[in-house]
């Protein structure tokens, strides 16, 4: 039983190491070749813990392998468009000027229940507000509205203002979060005046955000 339980970790450890280095995606955004490797990889991972006989190096090579292949072809594929073509697809218009191209959603075999779910997914109920519809690489949707029923911006009413920085998390459950400070240049010692000039305390502090512009938000702890 040990045995198993240290395979288990050593190889979860391994599979988390091999993902972070494929890059950051959502299981729905992933190209097919990822998708195949993540298969494959989660596959293989199971073997040695299924079956102790199976040695741990028999496991891990083969994800280390698979890995490798996976970085190489994502090289040659942000190198090559036509590469890139070839491996993950192209998006393809199903709505045009508002008309839906009923062909190409039958060459995508998507149906379409598939195409108004994933515009209730954007918000969008009636499919006479759609101008301009794409599926993605990935299988998602990406829809450009008619512009009668967009949703108004500073821009459609002129209006002029300055874009301000998303706020971080600088302190989380009574620790600051250094890396946040020094990514937005925001010094320590604004820090402590802030929290002496609202009387709190460190340790009082569930959470904290703040932007460059030194926009804060607190959220005290509340008691057990």
């Amino acid at each position: 039983m040990l045995i198993v339980f240290i395979r288990a970790i050593l190889l979860y450890l391994l599979v988390i190491f091999a993902l972070r280095i494929m890059g950051k995606r959502q299981l729905g955004e992933l190209q097919p070749t990822e998708l195949v490797i993540t298969i494959l990889i989660s596959n293989i991972a199971s073997l040695p813990i299924e079956d102790t006989s199976i040695p741990m190096v028999t496991g891990a090579i083969p994800i280390l392998v698979l890995v490798a292949f996976e970085l190489y072809i994502s090289n040659i594929s942000l190198k090559s468009r036509s590469f890139r073509k070839f491996i993950s697809g192209s998006p393809v218009i199903v709505v045009a000027n508002g008309v839906i191209n009923q062909k190409a959603l039958h060459e995508l075999r998507f149906s379409i229940d598939d195409l108004m779910e994933s515009l209730r997914e954007q918000s969008i109920f009636d499919i006479r507000d759609v101008s301009y519809a794409v599926v993605e690489t990935t299988g998602g949707v990406s829809v450009l509205q008619k512009f009668d029923v967009q949703t108004v911006t500073p821009q459609m009413l002129k209006l002029k203002g300055e874009d301000t920085t998303p706020p971080v998390v600088i302190i989380s459950d009574g620790k600051i979060v250094k890396d946040a400070l020094s990514q937005y240049e925001i010094p320590e010692t604004w820090l402590k005046a802030t929290l002496k000039k609202e009387k709190q305390s460190l340790n009082s502090i569930f959470l904290m955000t703040a932007n460059k512009q030194l926009q804060y938000y607190i959220v005290p702890k509340t008691s057990k």
